[in-house]
């Protein structure tokens, strides 16, 4: 999926999630590519009969409509599109009384798994919001003879998930002991635990089944080593071991100290090629070099053609509202978060409040601007602490340039 189309498609579900009914009166309708659009005709038609059975006048209004709005929309479709479809209709709670039907036909990113038809007082959105997750799943685990700490890597975000600690013995023995009697209840200890981590790191990486594409293992040297050559995991996951790095710490931060020396064999992965953006950002920031921030440096160093990576957080949710002076035609714009109620200013010329005039989504409108002018376009997930960091540090919008800007 394209940055700009996976971020449109998942601002649609946002919205859709947001809506409420009064009752039982949502519908969410998937239709599956190998669905006859005939068969949902039908389907629908029959449902729109037992509606005629809801006692709440509300209610029965509500759905019938809803389901005579979805039917007029598949009218417009032979066959469902190479995906599939999935519609939502109803009326939904506007407040103060006010209810407003609305419509949304959606083509998702991937096949629709199955045929379901849904009336609720939410639309049901699970199978969509599934598509958006990050299936690909690493498991890791760093270890040495003090402790071990197991987890995944999904996507962008590192997830610990058992830390244990193990009663190994140091390697000076105390007095009243052989030094060979010492050394082999040591080495009995070692293998004990090396057996409890493997089963607690089965227990946890196994059920991922497929998802689980391959596992790191960290630690100092020989202990990594050790514990993979002693073949201590499930054969399955065994198998799965895609490489030994050496990490200093063996708690929760040795996860991300793994990942992070793994890179190379995870240079694919998201997470990886986002930490490289923002290091390749901060060191020409910090030379004062190839680098803005910024929604209005950003956006003229687009129209420049000066941007060579547009970043963007994958959090910001903002709107570009325009207002217009009636009077002598000034104008001015305002950026301001989503959700949050502007005022018209008032014009400095004539004193009296400016009209709206449009609003936009200044992400959409910035990524088209990178894409007219060959930029590239990163979403960058504040799951990472890089990511973080552009979302509070820079206002979620950032850029690498070609050549600076004066």
């Amino acid at each position: 999926m394209k940055a700009l189309s996976k971020y449109e498609f998942k601002r649609k579900l946002e919205d859709l999630k947001g809506y409420r009914g009064r009752g039982t009166e949502l519908i969410s309708l998937y239709i599956p590519p190998d669905r006859m659009i005939a068969d949902v005709s039908n389907y629908l038609k029959s449902e729109y009969s037992q509606a005629s059975n809801i006692k709440s006048k509300s209610t029965r209004t509500n759905v019938q409509s809803a389901i005579e709005s979805v039917l007029q929309r598949l009218k417009h479709y032979r066959k469902p599109p190479e995906k599939g479809m999935v519609i939502f209709s109803g009326s939904v709670d506007l407040g103060g009384d006010k209810t407003k039907l609305i419509t949304e036909v959606i083509e998702p990113p991937e096949p629709v798994p199955m045929y379901k038809y849904h009336c609720d007082n939410t639309f049901f959105l699970e199978p969509l919001e599934e598509m958006l997750m990050e299936k690909d799943t690493y498991g890791l685990i760093v270890i040495d003879r003090r402790e071990a700490t197991i987890g995944f890597l999904r996507g962008k975000r590192i997830e610990p998930l058992k830390h244990l600690s193990s009663m190994v013995p140091g390697k000076h023995r105390k007095g009243g002991q052989s030094s060979v009697r010492f050394q082999r209840l040591r080495l009995i200890a070692i293998n004990e635990f090396y057996t409890k981590v493997g089963e607690s790191a089965t227990e946890a990486l196994l059920p991922m089944g497929k998802d689980l594409v391959g596992i790191l293992i960290g630690g100092p040297s020989p202990t990594k080593e050790e514990f993979y050559e002693g073949e201590y995991l499930h054969h399955e996951l065994q198998k799965k071991v895609i490489g030994l790095f050496d990490v200093s710490y063996t708690d929760e931060s040795g996860l991300s100290e793994l990942v992070e020396n793994a890179s190379e064999a995870l240079q694919d992965l998201d997470i990886i090629k986002e930490k490289r953006l923002m290091n390749r950002f901060m060191k020409e920031l910090v030379k004062d070099g190839l680098a803005a921030y910024g929604e209005e440096e950003v956006r003229r160093a687009l129209k420049l053609g000066a941007v060579d990576t547009l970043l963007l957080s994958d959090d910001l949710r903002l709107k570009r509202v325009h207002f217009k002076c009636s009077m002598c035609g000034d104008e001015v714009i305002k950026t301001v978060k989503e959700n949050q109620d502007i005022h018209p200013p008032k014009c400095e010329k004539d004193n009296i409040p400016m009209e709206k005039v449009k609003e936009e989504d200044p992400v959409k409108e910035l990524t088209e601007l990178a894409e007219q002018t060959g930029s590239d376009v990163e979403f960058i997930s504040t799951d990472s602490e890089e990511g973080g960091q552009l979302y509070n540090a820079f206002g979620g919008i950032a850029a690498i340039l070609r050549y600076k800007v004066e």
